[in-house]
């Protein structure tokens, strides 16, 4: 073996849902092993909603590596193509990119995330992708750009209005939809279950079908709706975070104690 093998990669390549759980809170590397035990093919680690640092990322994304969880990192926005190559470099197998509203912002993505011919993204040796070991340089190359997931985050109308011409990019994985704001542009916030929204949703898949992408989201955890939207086709989910989960475990075993008879 020459490069960890990117799980949630293959799950989509065999057909299959790829399920992801967002680290927000966590800031040691043992998250990782704790991830995969409760059963998820990906971690979603976080820059751009939390106080994440770069270190503390890539730190996580490098133990997961050996443990067949794909460690994907949400740079803080679209603007910090720094940012994904260094991820990148020290052990992500996968970028999500934030508010991606064009086919044009689609292309310099790839453009940073994968190496020539593919994109312009620069060479580094020694990544714990390949176990740090020395691998010439066209196969470090053509193997890194074969395990790395590449992820555009659909956030606003104009950017479902644009799901076909992005989902045509070249080296573009997979259009994961921003539910939470795409509501928020829409001037409905929190109307996760509307026509609208799902209207959203089939133009994505849609689109994603067009063109041999693959379909994700985030934002939506009701089972119902879950439901739903996998069913339409949703493929690549983003199904929590560890924060909502704590808290959840937490208030319903605080609740539970409570109510203990005396």
């Amino acid at each position: 073996m020459e490069i960890y093998p990117n799980h949630a990669k293959r799950q989509l390549a065999a057909g299959g849902l790829a399920i992801g759980m967002g680290v927000r809170q966590a800031r040691t590397i043992d998250v990782a092993a704790i991830v995969k035990t409760c059963g998820y093919d990906w971690l979603f680690i976080d820059m751009e909603h939390s106080a994440l640092d770069l270190d503390t990322a890539t730190q996580i994304a490098a133990a997961a590596l050996p443990l067949a969880i794909t460690p994907i990192v949400r740079v803080p926005g679209k603007e910090h193509r720094h940012d994904a190559a260094r991820v990148l470099d020290c052990g992500a197998q996968g970028v999500v990119v934030p508010h991606v509203d064009t086919a044009a912002e689609a292309e310099r993505v790839v453009s940073h995330c994968r190496y020539p011919p593919a994109g312009r993204r620069s060479v580094a040796g020694g990544q714990p992708q390949f176990g740090f070991r020395s691998v010439p340089v066209g196969d470090m190359t053509r193997l890194a750009n074969e395990e790395t997931l590449v992820v555009v985050m659909l956030e606003s109308p104009g950017a479902i209005e644009r799901a076909d011409a992005i989902a045509a990019v070249p080296g573009i994985d997979v259009l994961l939809i921003g539910t939470n704001d795409l509501t928020t542009e829409m001037g409905i916030p929190g109307e996760l279950a509307g026509p609208r929204v799902e209207d959203a949703y089939r133009a994505v898949i849609a689109a994603c079908r067009k063109h041999g992408k693959v379909p994700g989201m985030g934002g939506v955890y009701d089972p119902k709706l879950l439901e739903r939207y996998v069913g339409l086709g949703i493929r690549f989910i983003l199904a929590g975070n560890d924060l909502s989960f704590l808290m959840a475990g937490a208030r319903e075993r605080a609740s539970f104690v409570r109510g203990l008879k005396r």
